[in-house]
Order: C-alpha cells, then sequence, then structure tokens
C-alpha cells in the first residue's frame, strides 16, 4: 500500500509542501521512528478514540501517550482507545495503526498536542507502515487548521527524544 488517497488529496488541496520518507516496516511508532532515522519527539503518531457518541483523534508526538483525563476534561466525554476493528472501518484507505494526522478529512473531531507545534518539522504516517510524510511545522499546523490545540499528552517514561 501507499500514501492513503484521503491524505493525498487533503495534501494537494491544501498545496502542501512536503516530502515522502520510505523507511524499513515497522510495526510502532517508536519504531517507525528508529526505523526512519527521525527524532521521535518530531514523529506525529495519531491516536483513535471512541465512546457511545463516536470517535475522536488525538495527533500527538510518537514519545508520549494521551492524558485521557484531559482529553475526558476538554470534551466532557469518557473516551477510552478505538479497536482495531474500528480503525479498519474508518480508515478504509490506510492500513490499521498507520493513520495519518488528517482526522477530520474522515469527519471526526481532533486534537492535536501543542508540543507538536513546538518542533521545526513534522514526520507522520502517509497510511502504510513503511511511508512518513515530512513537512516543516508551519505547513504542518496550516494542514491541521481544523483540528483543536491542546495540552493533553505526557512523555512515556523510559522513551529517549
Amino acid at each position: 500500500m501507499s500514501m492513503s488517497p484521503t491524505l493525498e488529496a487533503c495534501l494537494q488541496g491544501k498545496g502542501c509542501q512536503y516530502e515522502v520518507i520510505h523507511h524499513p516496516y515497522s510495526h510502532s511508532s517508536i519504531e517507525t521512528a528508529a526505523a526512519a532515522h527521525v527524532p521521535g519527539d518530531r514523529l506525529a503518531k495519531t491516536v483513535l478514540l471512541e465512546d457511545e457518541q463516536g470517535y475522536v483523534a488525538a495527533v500527538l508526538p510518537s514519545t508520549h501517550a494521551v492524558r485521557l483525563s484531559e482529553i475526558w476534561e476538554m470534551t466532557g466525554r469518557h473516551l477510552t482507545l478505538a479497536s482495531e476493528t474500528d480503525m479498519r472501518e474508518l480508515f478504509k484507505d490506510c492500513e490499521p495503526g498507520a493513520l495519518p494526522p488528517v482526522c477530520t478529512e474522515y469527519g471526526m473531531m481532533t486534537f492535536l498536542d501543542e508540543s507538536l507545534a513546538q518542533q521545526p518539522d513534522i514526520y507522520f504516517e502517509a497510511g502504510d507502515h513503511e511511508e512518513l510524510v515530512h513537512m516543516s511545522s508551519d505547513q504542518f499546523l496550516a494542514l491541521m487548521d481544523r483540528a483543536e490545540r491542546a495540552r493533553f499528552a505526557h512523555r512515556m517514561q523510559g522513551v529517549s527524544m
């Protein structure tokens, strides 16, 4: 599989400048950062959350974890991690676990952790486990203009930048 058609249309529609980085197949965002030789703090991962009202996406650095209590407070919803089956249904043009951050294009509320805005450039999944999209922070923030920016992530123990 290559870049998600939804992501590709979004990038083109917004006139984004980016490059595609190929890397060996990886299973997790931390493994992806290592395989692609990119700093983990600059690799944005997408975490899908759900409740009875539907789905919400959280975009944060690969070196961080979602602080669910912060998301609950912001949304007033008791969201939990969505299942891989749900991801397959919602992101039909992506491989499971390789979700691009443009979840507003898939019709869902998206939160972007502020720590990503502090980085000079950003990498993120292209929809498969072998390609990343790389762009400047300004381009990324323009791409994510419909996401709500907030602080909801914390660095995982024992993970280096």
